[in-house]
């Protein structure tokens, strides 16, 4: 007797949970031939200031964790996303997505190329000042916040990764909003980082409609950054007025697919664009 397949249902993924969003939304992730791969949940309005609140409760703590802390972290989601490497390039590939056990590996390493960043960004990108007072002048990188990652379309696990490590290297806490035509991999992503001794909040994980959450990404005043991956001019120009007006980091990515597997999509310049520089002065001889 054949039996029905019982499709999985991908839930958002907030503050160390996988609820299925405040408006009920749910709609088929479907293959270029049509196939139903499974459903997810459409994030309303709603489910972002969740993930924003859940976000700023996680920043504090997660930037104050130790730089070696951050790395091991890191490298322990790239561990577990090794171990389900499989499942991730079956669900790639089904999606339509061409060499999706290559995207895996490439996904891997750039998780333990910016583990290896959390200990070494803050020399690289400090400096002691020449003054011409009895003082010593230090400027050094601190965290921005909370951050949004808006992701390419293509390609959807690799390119989330790049742009999701860099933020949370220096201590900043992430919502990202996943590829709108290959949703289905952030989410399985988002259950890999469940299982890494990731602090519930840090990465949060929305799926849904650009057009719709753009706006709101761009207006909600606790907001510190913006890192827009996703190559759309439209939602560009959307995200930089909020910016504009709240005085947001905006960041643009706009990489070619290919170019998100090459060396432009893991520079520790990337780590920069969502720190802010302070500038200490202290007394010589105190």
């Amino acid at each position: 007797m054949a039996r029905l397949n019982v499709l999985k249902t991908y839930k958002l993924s907030i503050g160390g949970k996988f609820p299925r969003g405040e408006s009920g939304r749910v709609t088929p992730a479907l293959a270029p031939d049509g196939t139903s791969l499974g459903n997810y949940c459409v994030a309303s309005r709603k489910d972002f200031r969740d993930a924003a609140v859940a976000a700023r409760k996680a920043q504090p703590g997660w930037e104050k964790a130790s730089a070696y802390l951050r790395g091991q972290i890191l490298y322990r989601a790239a561990e577990m996303l090794q171990m389900r490497a499989a499942e991730l390039a079956a669900e790639l590939s089904r999606a339509g997505t061409k060499g999706a056990a290559a995207e895996v590996d490439a996904a891997i390493d750039r998780l333990v190329h910016y583990a290896g960043w959390t200990d070494k960004y803050s020399q690289v990108f400090s400096t002691v000042n020449p003054v011409s007072s009895p003082h010593f002048n230090f400027t050094f990188p601190e965290a921005s916040g909370v951050t949004v990652a808006v992701c390419p379309d293509a390609p959807a696990l690799l390119g989330l990764v790049s742009l999701v490590a860099p933020i949370i290297a220096s201590g900043n806490t992430c919502i990202v909003l996943a590829s709108n035509t290959t949703p289905l991999p952030a989410i399985t992503f988002a259950e890999v980082l469940a299982t890494s001794d990731l602090p519930g909040g840090v990465v949060n994980v929305l799926t849904g409609s650009r057009a719709e959450l753009a706006p709101h990404f761009a207006s909600h005043m606790d907001i510190n950054a913006i890192v827009d991956g996703a190559g759309d001019s439209a939602i560009s120009a959307i995200l930089r007025s909020g910016s504009a007006l709240n005085m947001k980091r905006y960041a643009g990515r706009t990489l070619t697919p290919s170019e998100w597997a090459s060396e432009k999509a893991q520079s520790p310049y990337w780590i920069l664009d969502t720190v802010e520089l302070k500038t200490a002065w202290h007394p010589v001889g105190i």
